[in-house]
């Protein structure tokens, strides 16, 4: 079964995320599905942008704690759509999770509607947002990364766009991005490819320093007990037993 969907309009490829028994989720099966996409749109010159959309009412839940990817092959998803020589922009109009804000916050452009929600819920399980820092925390405000990090509460997109994750919280997205869609077609394969390299680099050097430590240091969460209960409470639907 396929889980990411390709149209093509005009120059824009887009790549809807359609995985409904999962919310979305990071499986190894999308993940898959997603780098293999985005590789050929870098590859194709009819190929101007990429628009990242989704079914359903979840952009990303996450890692599929069932089916998960190999972590690496998740960090090079993740860089993959920062190294893209094409833009991508996403459309959320859905909730995004955990490892789902690391596929956002990879993005060029983000757009979302008034009923999309974010929440960090790593340290809620016993684990924390490690190798998603890498394209989050250059682009995130420090104090809104600092809370959101720590408590896990959902915010909306407004705050979304403050704390840096989104460019913009519209009431209707797709009015919102014909603009962007349309300056993306006017623009030269060669402008959007060195532009994007300019705005990118800080995440670039981020990726080519962290990669080996926070790839360490979730896959030593991840092994940990503490995490496993949590995994295994989150499972079950019942609190860890850590909660007060």
């Amino acid at each position: 079964m396929t889980v990411v969907h390709r149209s093509h309009d005009r120059g824009i490829t887009t790549l809807t995320l359609d995985s409904p028994a999962n919310r979305n989720a990071l499986s190894a099966a999308l993940v898959g599905e997603l780098g293999a996409a985005l590789a050929d749109c870098a590859a194709d010159p009819g190929v101007r942008a990429v628009l990242l959309t989704h079914t359903g009412t979840t952009f990303c839940a996450g890692a599929d704690l069932k089916s998960p990817p190999d972590p690496a092959a998740f960090v090079a998803l993740m860089r993959a759509v920062v190294e893209l020589p094409k833009p991508v922009v996403a459309r959320v109009t859905g909730h995004v999770r955990a490892g789902g804000l690391g596929l956002l916050g990879a993005c060029d452009i983000a757009v979302a509607g008034p009923d999309s929600s974010y929440a960090f819920t790593e340290a809620l399980l016993g684990l924390a947002p490690a190798v998603i820092s890498m394209p989050l925390l250059p682009r995130m405000d420090p104090r809104a990364a600092g809370r959101y990090y720590l408590t896990g509460e959902r915010f909306g997109a407004a705050e979304a766009v403050r704390a840096g994750l989104l460019t913009e919280a519209a009431d209707d997205v797709d009015a919102a991005l014909a603009p962007v869609l349309a300056g993306l077609r006017r623009a030269s394969p060669q402008g959007l490819a060195a532009s994007k390299a300019l705005v990118t680099a800080t995440v670039v050097e981020t990726f080519d320093r962290w990669t080996e430590d926070l790839s360490a240091r979730s896959a030593a969460l991840f092994a940990s007990a503490e995490a496993k209960e949590g995994v295994t409470a989150f499972l079950e639907r019942r609190e860890p037993p850590w909660v007060l």
